[in-house]
């Protein structure tokens, strides 16, 4: 029988299906296990509605066959079939769907859930095909027809016999070329390992002979092969589930299975939203960071189902970056998908459930905080670091939603506690949240700028990151207590009185502090009498938005700049260091310049800042304990 031609301009069009719209061939199966399952749905309402179809939900299904001598894969559905007029309209004309047309014929009518709706995923099988038969028996017809096509050349159809109604589609998978592979897609456990993973919650049981091994009777060495029919995909999913059906075991075993993980999540969050945003969610926050998790290898995003047929095993569209850690599935049919169903569209119903998504997170995040602090403790040390990385990102875009979430290490408490607990305990007369920025919590335990605050009974929050210091920038104040470094110029500790003595004092030591300033050339902004010191001499504070800390962690980064924070170097008028300064600039400037030098070196050093000139450092040290001897 001579070839029809298709009803379009077909071999342009067939070619952008198999070349173009699809980017990844493993697909073909997932798009005709859907179109099986549309069939079988068409039937299976049918029989519902209509007593006299004499069928019920155990006599459908979908099996699968390879056989590899023949290279053939032939996948078979109980549905509803095709008459030779649905095969030409369907088969033959490229992009036309006959699932969207039930669709739209029945969407008044309520459980109408129709996965395929472009005609186009049948033909996805030529990217492992060179050969496509079609063996179609339509329900009320005991006359059977067969679709074959080898490309855009055409089809053909011709009259054949079928025992059963229902649709076998043979699928001749090409020789391999080259680099190219088309064994794989004869392989059993492959094809088992492709249900799995697009088609495990296809509502029909899809079944599929394995072979297997077995010891033969009366040998303990020689074994033989058999087949056993195994149904691959799961059908129900979890997440359609009803919460009071499910146990802690349930979650922790799929989500273990799901995403890799040999650790059970610290917590779950099983939503089901209707409404502007209809859809149902299943999201795991793990209990320890990836291994690559703070690295650009890491890959965020929820793995898409559209009525239970993964779209994308990766949709980052759906998380927000401070909330990448979340792992878990989102399953939606109002989604507006492209022609491949490999793409989402970017659309309003995708920005809603992230929207949704996001406020449901930060919900169970707080509840954790509130209801389980050890638990949110744990999940802190892990993933804290990102939700400060979200308060600085976007120039503070998201501060307002994650502010309540961050905690910081705390002087009094001992403890991590949040901006709520911090600001609870401060006394009335207390103007400032309090912070101190350092390597380590024990380094900044010896900081000098600390003492005052300390001295004062007010709680420091002490911050190790390097993005701390740059997030409570942004957030600049948490329910109107503006945040404050140790090491900034007004602590607001003083009083009037204790203001105009320091003001005097200034006045009175300005050529000295001048001298100072000069003898260190430029290192510093300025020499002044320290407002924060009780013990220590000498401490390093910086003037402006610039922090010494900041000042560290830029220059860490591999670039070209080198910035400088506007550095102060404070002295201790009640220290006994303060009287030989005083002393010095009467009777030996020389020597003075070298007590500026070594106390600034000295308050770099307890900074963490590297000095230029260790050497220089120790003689001036060496020498000034020979002048003692």
């Amino acid at each position: 029988m001579a070839a029809i031609q298709f009803k379009t301009e077909s071999k342009r069009l067939l070619d952008l299906m198999i070349h173009s719209v699809y980017t990844n061939r493993e697909i073909f199966l997932r798009e005709l296990i859907s179109n099986a399952s549309d069939a079988i749905d068409k039937l299976y309402y049918r029989a519902l509605t209509d007593p006299t179809v004499g069928l019920n939900r155990d006599d459908f299904g979908i099996s699968i066959i390879i056989d590899k001598e023949k290279r053939t894969i032939t996948l078979s559905d109980t549905g509803c079939g095709m008459s030779k007029e649905e095969l030409e309209t369907n088969l033959g004309t490229i992009a036309q769907s006959g699932s969207l047309e039930f669709k739209n014929e029945n969407e008044a009518k309520e459980d109408i859930d129709i996965i395929g709706q472009f005609g186009v995923g049948f033909y996805s099988a030529f990217m492992v095909s060179s050969c496509l038969t079609v063996v179609s028996r339509a329900y009320g017809s005991d006359q059977a027809f067969q679709w074959e096509s080898e490309g855009a050349e055409g089809y053909s159809i011709i009259n054949c016999s079928k025992d059963t109604i229902g649709t076998d589609i043979i699928l001749k998978i090409k020789d391999n070329v080259g680099e190219e592979n088309y064994d794989e897609f004869l392989d059993e456990y492959r094809i088992k390992s492709l249900v799995k993973k697009y088609s495990d919650y296809i509502r029909y049981p899809i079944r599929m002979d394995i072979e297997k091994r077995r010891l033969k009777e009366g040998s303990e060495k020689e074994y033989e092969s058999y087949n056993e029919t195994e149904i691959l995909n799961s059908m129900v999913p979890i997440w359609r589930k009803n919460k009071n059906e499910l146990t802690d075991e349930d979650y922790n075993n799929f989500y273990q299975d799901k995403f890799y993980d040999y650790e059970s999540p610290l917590r779950i969050i099983h939503s089901s939203t209707e409404g502007t945003a209809t859809y149902n969610a299943l999201l795991f926050i793990p209990a320890r960071t990836p291994y690559n998790y703070y690295s650009k290898e890491y890959e965020k995003g929820l793995q898409l189902y559209s009525n239970g047929v993964l779209i994308m095993d990766k949709c980052s569209d759906l998380l927000p970056d401070h909330f990448s850690f979340v792992r878990g599935l989102v399953d939606s049919q109002d989604l507006s998908l492209n022609i491949s169903r490999e793409i989402l569209q970017h659309d309003r119903q995708l920005k809603l459930i992230s929207k949704s998504l996001e406020k449901k997170i930060k919900s169970e995040l707080m509840e954790m905080l509130d209801k389980d602090r050890d638990k949110y403790n744990e999940f802190f040390k892990s993933f804290g670091l990102q939700l400060k990385f979200g308060i600085y990102n976007g120039y503070g875009a998201n501060k307002e939603l994650l502010k309540s979430l961050i905690m910081f290490y705390s002087s009094s408490e001992k403890n991590l506690v949040t901006f709520a607990e911090y600001i609870g305990r401060m006394p009335e007369e207390q103007k400032y949240i309090y912070y101190a920025a350092g390597e380590s919590i024990e380094r900044i335990e010896g900081l000098p700028q600390t003492e005052l605050v300390k001295d004062k009974g007010f709680e420091i929050l002490y911050i190790t990151d390097d993005v701390d210091e740059f997030a409570l920038q942004i957030l600049h104040e948490y329910d109107g207590k503006e945040f404050k470094s140790v090491s900034s110029g007004d602590l607001g500790l003083e009083s009037e009185e204790e203001k105009k003595s320091a003001e005097k004092q200034a006045e009175d030591y300005k050529e000295l502090f001048s001298f100072m300033k000069e003898s260190l050339n430029g290192k510093v902004k300025e020499v002044r009498l320290s407002p924060r010191l009780k013990s220590h001499p000498v401490c390093l504070t910086s003037d402006g938005a610039l922090s010494l800390e900041m000042e560290k962690i830029l220059n860490a980064i591999p670039n070209d700049n080198n910035v400088k924070a506007d550095r102060v170097l404070e002295i201790n008028a009640n220290h006994p260091i303060f009287e030989m300064l005083n002393k010095l600039f009467k009777d030996d400037k020389d020597k003075l310049k070298t007590y500026s030098e070594i106390l600034y070196t000295q308050a770099l050093l307890i900074e963490g800042i590297a000095i230029d000139d260790p050497v220089s450092f120790s003689n001036s040290v060496c020498n000034l304990m020979a002048d003692k001897m």
